[in-house]
């Protein structure tokens, strides 16, 4: 269970909501209402980076291929591996899945 800095009643009731969407399009809809167009791209960037520096790239081809600046780069690279592992969560859900959707198919 989290129990770190972030954690509050408006941050909770933020996340319950994200969690009653249901597919891409209701993401896509709620957060252009919630976010401005800058800060979604901002954070679809630091993910980008975060998997990017998880394949060991370079902080130039990161930032050649996202437009991140070092120290956009620096500060994800700082959460990878000191952070709550947001990250880390994230991406070995998607490895298993991509895993599992591997196995099920037929060849």
């Amino acid at each position: 269970m989290y129990s770190g800095k972030l954690k509050d009643d408006l941050l909770d009731r933020l996340f319950e909501a994200i969690m009653l969407l249901e597919n891409l399009d209701e993401y896509y809809r709620f957060f252009e209402d919630i976010c401005t167009v800058a800060e979604l791209k901002s954070l679809a960037q630091r993910l980008e980076v975060a998997k990017m520096l998880r394949e060991n790239q370079t902080y130039g081809e990161i930032s050649s291929r996202t437009g991140a600046s070092t120290a956009t780069i620096s500060r994800v690279k700082r959460a990878l591996n000191y952070g709550a592992d947001g990250y880390k969560l994230v991406f070995d859900r998607k490895m298993r899945k991509k895993k599992g959707q591997r196995g099920l198919s037929i060849e």
